[in-house]
């Protein structure tokens, strides 16, 4: 792809920019995602467009949610680009979910597809269609975390999500216990996710090169997944990782005394040799949980 796209935009550290600029591995990354015309793609970041071309080619629209003023003045002006200038982590989901599920049928004629324009009868009730949200980006490294978190309250929403992170980041959202991988992101997402790690992007195919390794990671939401209190798994979940080193009694042990839990949960381990189903089993059975 080289690095004629970046005339007249200069990368700004503010917003954690780095261009992908590596042509078969963006190649690699759109064939993972596999978008279709008539899906609900939305791209969060798209900047210069490494990964929003070969999609927009394959999908012929979608939306992107871009906080630079220059690079989103820059995709109004595209075909088939729907923009939402703002911070990701302002953005309404489940809002953007209604909105791609009115306008999808429309869309379609543009994309070749012989369907009628008109959505189906009962496609509302059905909820987001074709499937929900496909939600994908390279993700800026300092919000990548927050970012997942906000977009877990719309789970029930998407379909699934593509994202390029820091592979520090990927690494600990897909380990499994028993690791110093495994901790509070594992648990907080696995209980909602299928998680699974594809590979790995060198800093070599940015530009500015980042000073770590990415990766790409997809996240598929579980159909019938376990019904909590998040907040309740969360805060259980961050009491038991705040001493790692420690057994569970010094720290879950007391909070649970706290909760006046009166349950059996083996107290004898680290937190991260704790398998994700446990600590949902425990948020499920804690007084106030239901």
């Amino acid at each position: 792809m080289g690095h004629t796209g970046h005339t007249g935009h200069i990368a700004r550290k503010r917003f954690g920019q780095h261009f992908l600029v590596d042509a078969a591995l963006i190649d690699a990354i759109v064939r993972a995602i596999a978008p279709r015309p008539g899906e609900a793609l939305v791209e969060i970041g798209p900047g210069l467009g490494a990964l929003t071309q070969p999609l927009l080619e394959r999908c012929g629209a979608l939306t992107v949610i871009e906080l630079d003023r220059d690079l989103a003045a820059r995709w109004r002006q595209r075909q088939g680009v729907t923009v939402v200038e703002a911070d990701v982590l302002k953005v309404d989901f489940a809002a953007l979910a209604d909105q791609l599920e009115v306008g999808e049928a429309a869309a379609r004629p543009a994309t070749g597809r012989p369907e009628p324009a008109e959505p189906p009868r009962g496609a509302a009730e059905a909820g987001p269609r074709p499937g929900g949200l496909r939600i994908v980006g390279n993700l800026p490294y300092n919000i990548s975390t927050p970012i997942l978190f906000h977009l877990l309250a719309v789970a029930p929403r998407v379909r699934d999500q593509h994202f390029m992170l820091q592979k520090e980041v990927v690494d600990r959202m897909a380990a499994a216990p028993g690791g110093k991988d495994f901790g509070r992101l594992s648990v907080m997402l696995q209980w909602r996710y299928d998680i699974e790690a594809l590979f790995d992007v060198p800093p070599e195919a940015f530009d500015p090169p980042p000073r770590v390794v990415s990766a790409i990671v997809r996240m598929k939401p579980l159909a019938a997944p376990p019904v909590l209190d998040e907040a309740l798994l969360s805060a259980l979940v961050t009491v038991a990782f705040s001493q790692r080193r420690k057994l569970l009694r010094h720290t879950l042990g007391r909070w649970l005394d706290e909760q006046r839990f009166d349950g059996r949960f083996d107290l004898q381990r680290r937190a991260e040799e704790v398998p994700v189903a446990e600590y949902v089993a425990l948020a499920q059975s804690l007084p106030g949980s239901n």
